[in-house]
């Protein structure tokens, strides 16, 4: 990778298919004949005929840097500098490039977004150009109305989620040394095309951002881009407003870890603000319903969670399989898959006396690397120095940590027999709780209302 020269070649062939090349061209017959850009030749657009195209649909400064990209495309190979305009061959190189071409391809058009010379460009104008991106996709999803049901608006947080999340991409760059870009004291450092091509092939977030903001904000070639497992469906069944302690960047981000058949759909399962603080309320609704995602955010506002990827079942037993993960939001996103080292991905007990009664995911008892406890609110995340199953730190702010909010979604479609068993209260499914309940002399509100289920 990176051995090419830094132009497009005189031998550039467009990898469009006829139609979608004709498209293309009715686009750039638009953008050149803006009758705002009198002194611009009908053969080139101009900077304002491509804003005036958008709109509002993409942030000023990504159009900036896409335009200028454009312009720098050196088809001969002996330009001496950005052309005054894009002309069409430009404009279909640029974007055969960033919508079809390989990480060798689209690693040069980032080169030419980011900087007007040809050599390495600093890490932080990669990371400015990183963050711009993400804050991109935000704007325009937004613009379009294709958030499908989430909101682009910021989390409360100790940083914004976009700069959060491009903190995360850019800590998968690697380095001339072979180490990761993890922090300020390596803003100064110098990435070059190689760098950034190995970037673009081995984080494939950076080229889908690129393509979204390209087909959504011009509006071109949308049908080639399906949003679905970006950016999954947000299904709630309560009829009042909800607002998630997640935003869309953070949903995209963990969506792109799940299995992919599970990606295009999330139901609000359980959330505290809506259903109460009872860890009952929590199993009665997030058992038997397939997997899952379970996110709190904690009184010092760090944001974290976990995937299980089997149904939740109440035993003292670990339960789960090697799909599992824990996560971070908030204060920085990172993902944690199992390490081999125990088969601790799920745990859900409670009526116990000796054994933890609670939800807890990877470590062992009373040392979990996320657990809720049956005193809901309270939890812990015990990781010294990090968590035997998922090999993950500790993810909320104090090792015993208080919380109010809590949310669990099941993803993906749900199986017939997953919708029957959902519909049993937690004391149907344990007759040791409807029990107690009876020897208190407390009724169940809901008897008589319903059926009890049948078992399977």
């Amino acid at each position: 990778m990176g051995n090419s020269g830094s132009h497009v070649g005189q031998n550039f062939c467009s990898r469009f298919l006829p139609e979608e090349q004709a498209e293309i061209d009715r686009l750039f017959d638009a953008l050149s004949s803006d009758k705002n850009s009198p002194n611009v030749s009908s053969k080139s657009f101009s900077l304002k005929a491509l804003q005036n195209h958008v709109g509002g649909a993409v942030p000023l400064e990504m159009v900036t840097r896409l335009y200028d990209g454009m312009r720098r495309v050196d088809l001969t190979g002996k330009a001496k500098g950005p052309s005054e305009n894009v002309s069409q061959e430009q404009f279909t190189a640029s974007m055969s490039h960033l919508l079809k071409g390989n990480s060798e391809e689209k690693s040069l058009m980032i080169m030419k977004m980011i900087s007007a010379t040809e050599g390495p460009v600093k890490a932080r104008e990669v990371q400015k150009f990183t963050e711009d991106l993400v804050g991109s996709v935000v704007h325009v999803l937004s613009h379009r109305q294709e958030l499908r049901g989430w909101t682009g608006k910021e989390a409360p947080g100790p940083a914004p989620r976009v700069q959060v999340l491009a903190a995360q991409l850019l800590s998968e760059m690697k380095l001339q040394d072979g180490k990761r870009f993890l922090g300020p004291q390596w803003l100064d450092c110098d990435c070059d095309r190689a760098m950034i091509e190995d970037w673009v092939f081995r984080v494939p977030h950076v080229a889908i951002f690129l393509s979204v903001v390209i087909h959504k904000g011009f509006l071109v070639l949308c049908s080639s881009l399906d949003l679905t497992t970006l950016v999954p469906e947000r299904q709630v069944d309560q009829g009042r407003g909800f607002e998630s302690i997640l935003d869309i960047l953070s949903v995209m981000y963990i969506n792109a870890h799940l299995p992919r058949e599970q990606r295009h759909c999330w139901r609000l399962l359980f959330s505290s603000e809506l259903h109460g603080h009872s860890f009952s309320q929590l199993c009665g609704h997030v058992t038997h319903r397939g997997p899952c995602v379970a996110v709190l955010e904690d009184h010092d506002k760090h944001v974290f969670g976990g995937f299980a990827s089997c149904s939740w079942e109440v035993k003292p037993q670990f339960q789960g399989d090697d799909r599992c993960f824990l996560f971070s939001v908030c204060p920085s996103m990172a993902v944690y898959t199992h390490t081999g080292y125990n088969d601790h991905y799920m745990y859900l007990n409670h009526g116990q006396q000796t054994i933890p009664n609670g939800l807890g995911m990877g470590g062992q008892h009373n040392y979990f690397g996320l657990w809720v406890d049956v005193d809901f609110g309270k939890g812990h995340s015990r990781a010294k120095p990090t968590c035997t199953t998922y090999n993950s730190p500790q993810l909320s702010a104090q090792e015993n940590f208080q919380f109010d909010k809590m949310e669990v979604w099941a993803v993906g479609d749900p199986s017939e027999e997953q919708l029957a068993k959902g519909n049993k209260s937690i004391l149907d499914v344990d007759p040791e709780a409807q029990a107690l309940l009876e020897i208190s002399g407390r009724s169940r509100h809901s008897e008589g209302l319903r059926e009890i289920p049948d078992d399977e």
